[in-house]
C-alpha cells in the first residue's frame, strides 16, 4: 500500500465530515462572531472550506511565504462556500491520489519573508498544517452553529441533536 493509499481513507472521511458541517451554516448569521477577537461565522467558513486547498501547495511546492500577496475568495452565499469547499477537497484529493511516496518525506516550510516559522517533512505537514488545522477551525465552527441554535452534525457518531438529547 502506498502512502497516499493509506492517507485517502481519512482524507475522505474528514471531507465528508467537514461538508456535513458547511452544509448547516446559517446564512442570517455570516456576519455574526462569539467575541470582537474572533472571526464572523463567514470567514470563519470559508478559511475552513480552503484548507484543502493547502494539500497542493505543500506537495507542488517546497514553502509557502505568507509575506507575499494573495487574494482571498469572498463567497457570498452557503452555495458558494460549498462550492469553494468541493473544488478545493477534489483538487486536494487528486494531488495525494498522484503523489508517490518519496515526494512525503521531501521538507517544506512555511515563512514569513526571511523568517521560517516551521520546516517539516510534507507528509507531517499535511496531517497537522492541513487535515488537523481544517479539523480545529470545523470544531470552532460547530461551535459557532451550537451558540447559533443550529443542529450540529454528528462527525464521528451522532451528535446531541441527532439522538434527541
Amino acid at each position: 500500500m502506498t502512502l497516499s493509499e493509506s492517507l485517502l481513507p481519512e482524507f475522505d472521511q474528514e471531507m465528508a465530515n467537514t461538508r456535513k458541517t458547511l452544509e448547516r451554516i446559517p446564512e442570517d448569521k455570516f456576519d455574526w462572531k462569539p467575541h470582537d477577537k474572533s472571526y464572523t461565522l463567514l470567514k470563519l467558513a470559508t478559511h475552513v472550506a480552503t484548507l484543502p486547498g493547502w494539500t497542493k501547495i505543500t506537495l507542488e511546492q517546497d514553502s509557502l511565504d505568507l509575506s507575499q500577496p494573495f487574494t482571498l475568495p469572498a463567497p457570498q452565499t452557503r452555495i458558494d462556500v460549498l462550492a469553494l469547499f468541493d473544488s478545493s477537497a477534489a483538487e486536494a484529493r487528486t494531488v495525494i491520489a498522484a503523489a508517490e511516496d518519496h515526494l512525503f518525506f521531501q521538507p517544506w516550510s512555511l515563512k514569513n519573508g526571511t523568517a521560517t516559522v516551521f520546516s517539516m517533512p510534507k507528509i507531517a505537514v499535511l496531517r497537522s498544517f492541513v487535515m488537523n488545522h481544517m479539523i480545529h477551525h470545523r470544531a470552532q465552527l460547530c461551535v459557532y452553529l451550537r451558540l447559533n441554535d443550529v443542529a450540529v452534525p454528528g462527525l464521528y457518531g451522532p451528535s446531541a441533536d441527532e439522538v434527541g438529547m
